[in-house]
């Protein structure tokens, strides 16, 4: 287990290229113990998915999850709990490659295992229904996403306590689903008690806190409050530097946020150089040619198309148009 220990630290650190093969002897060892389909084998290969999935090689991750869930039915039947995890894991990477049609049927199978299994106010009946919400809102269908994600914060209140950062997450999945609708006055009580939330449990400093921030940001600015939205964006942008690394595909997100609050306020010079960083990130931590260069490639082509730099905004444009075709 010490060798998946260490293999964790280089995960948390990002450092994949030190992780993985660390991962890859402790399966080998596990198989040489336990037999290759031995319950035994099954967190070395979690890790090992999960070091995929943070990667989003999914395609490695599959083969790995659907192991894990076959090993699991042949010990333990079709309905145990255990089950439903593997197929919650499994769904998430179809989810990952937005196949919906493969993910929807594995969460809904995982739902009625552990509601028949656990009882319908079990805190992995509300992870399911999470789940499901997620699913539902991803493909648009925000009248069935809603009831899924109040069901499961009911839950969650109950189980854990009105005060829980899980019970924040879903306030979060909640506003966001109210504000891609533009129900604005519903998100931002929302949004504003899982802030607060995670700042008294948490710490002012702690990741959570920085999504928050961003999200209520997010909703000041669709609201046209820029000025209000900034200082929001810098702080999330701070606390993603301190906990992650200035190097973090995170944080190149914040950057991102804050250059666009800029920009929409017409701070033009604020606003490059913040898309200049963010860009440099994504290229440096997830390659040249990754789909989620494009969003930020085009943001900077557009705001120098609105200062009459029409040739680098060409250029950007067209490379964002090439990582999309190969995506």
């Amino acid at each position: 287990m010490s060798l998946i220990h260490l293999a964790q630290v280089y995960l948390a650190k990002g450092q994949y290229d030190k992780a993985e093969p660390l991962y890859l002897r402790a399966v080998r060892i596990e198989e040489a113990e336990y037999g290759p389909d031995g319950s035994g084998v099954i967190p070395a290969l979690e890790c090992l998915a999960e070091l995929y999935s943070a990667q989003d090689q999914h395609a490695a991750a599959e083969p790995l999850h659907r192991r894990i869930l076959r090993i699991r039915e042949e010990a333990l039947g079709c309905d145990d709990p255990s089950v439903a995890q593997s197929l919650t894991n499994l769904a998430e990477i179809y989810h990952a490659q937005d196949d919906y049609a493969e993910a929807e049927p594995l969460c809904r199978r995982a739902l009625g295992i552990r509601e028949n299994a656990l009882g319908p106010d079990h805190p992995d009946v509300a992870q399911s229904l999470s789940r499901l919400a997620e699913l539902n809102f991803a493909q648009g269908n925000y009248a069935e996403a809603e009831p899924l994600y109040k069901r499961a914060l009911g839950v969650w209140e109950e189980a854990l306590g009105t005060d829980h950062p899980v019970v924040a997450m879903d306030l979060t999945n909640l506003a966001q689903l109210y504000y891609t609708q533009g129900h604005y006055d519903k998100a931002r009580p929302l949004y504003e008690r899982a802030l607060e939330i995670c700042e008294t449990i948490l710490g002012p400093d702690h990741p959570n806190v920085a999504a928050n921030l961003s999200g209520l940001a997010q909703l000041y600015n669709a609201l046209g409050w820029y000025a209000k939205g900034e200082p929001l964006y810098r702080r999330a942008l701070r606390i993603f530097e301190k906990a992650l690394g200035s190097n973090h595909p995170l944080v190149a997100r914040s950057l991102g946020a804050l250059a666009a609050n800029h920009r929409a306020q017409g701070h033009y010079d604020e606003a490059e150089p913040l898309y200049r960083r963010a860009l440099g990130i994504y290229e440096e931590a997830l390659g040249p040619n990754h789909p989620d260069l494009a969003p930020i490639l085009n943001n900077l082509a557009e705001l120098y198309g609105i200062r009459g730099h029409h040739d680098d905004a060409e250029l950007l444009y067209q490379r964002a148009l090439d990582i999309r075709r190969k995506a």
